[in-house]
């Protein structure tokens, strides 16, 4: 069987083909489009242009599902559509304009799904994962392998950026601005309060950026020293001229997150921070592949 997933989330909106077959789930293709739905909410509210920039992408996508006839495909939303006042009235705009149905995925469930999708990659048994989207940010403490805490933040890197930046490129007051707001949501979580974790999970496009933007700095793979990751922010925060070597940086690793990388990286260090963290490690499992786990393959079997 051929299934489509469509995840509507706040900085892309992305497509991935899987064939299922005895249980088992072989990612064919994926595609993209980074629209920036959170930019296009504005007070609280989901604009009209961002309802039409949403129904165009997934029209495009059922048009090229249709081409080979795969039939069967679901497609969820996270942070921008969820959080947004007009959300039902945006969602049922979209599925009416599309003809696809359209689950809004809420907060602590995004958050299980980060947890089932990234734990069939990591070896240990408690740990902290982290998913810092464009909208919400997801955090997750296991234990045993096992969901023992779970929450979703209203902070992300475009969020962020649309709220708290002017320019391309935050500058340092930009940057104390964003610190402070990051750490107020934290402080609000008073069942995370006094946890502390020497290395973090982190998941999702922010940390593949941030994981690609740190080995182009430093030459390093593995795990991404969070003192090396404030020293980042230092180095590309704007100071009245993007250099060359800055430019070189940004286009070769996060060509298409330069906007919302800084922003990013300011919410992972107040993470670390808040968990006493030392260390992050890029996972490449996320939200995706938990539903896929959780509510296709179950079904499948």
């Amino acid at each position: 069987m051929l299934y489509a997933m469509i995840d509507i989330g706040s900085n892309t909106v992305r497509m991935a083909i899987y064939q299922i077959k005895d249980g088992e789930a072989e990612l064919l293709m994926k595609k993209k489009h980074l629209v920036g739905l959170a930019a296009y909410v504005q007070e609280g509210i989901m604009l009209q242009t961002g309802i039409d920039r949403a129904v165009e992408i997934l029209s495009g996508f059922k048009a090229f599902l249709a081409q080979f006839g795969i039939d069967n495909m679901v497609a969820f939303t996270t942070a921008a559509l969820r959080n947004a006042t007009n959300s039902r009235e945006a969602v049922g705009e979209i599925e009416r304009r599309t003809g696809i149905p359209i689950r809004i995925i809420l907060g602590e469930e995004e958050a299980e799904y980060d947890f089932l999708g990234a734990i069939h990659g990591l070896a240990a048994s408690d740990g902290l994962i982290v998913d810092i989207g464009g909208g919400s940010t997801e955090l997750v403490a296991y234990e045993d392998r096992t969901i023992a805490k779970k929450t979703s933040l209203p902070m992300g890197s475009l969020a962020f950026r649309t709220k708290y930046v002017k320019g391309l490129l935050p500058t340092s007051e930009d940057v104390e601005t964003m610190r402070a707001a990051a750490r107020e949501h934290l402080k609000a979580e008073k069942d995370f309060a006094g946890l502390t974790y020497p290395e973090l999970v982190g998941i999702g496009g922010t940390f593949k950026g941030a994981a690609a933007l740190y080995r182009d700095v430093y030459g390093a793979e593995g795990p991404m020293e969070v003192e090396k990751l404030d020293e980042l922010i230092d180095r590309f925060e704007f100071t009245g001229k993007i250099t060359e070597n800055m430019t070189i940086s940004l286009l070769r690793a996060v060509p298409e997150r330069m906007h919302t990388i800084l922003p990013g990286l300011v919410i992972a260090s107040e993470v670390a921070a808040f968990f006493g963290a030392k260390q992050i490690t890029y996972s490449d499992s996320g939200v995706r592949e938990g539903y896929l786990y959780a509510e296709v393959l179950k079904e499948a079997k």
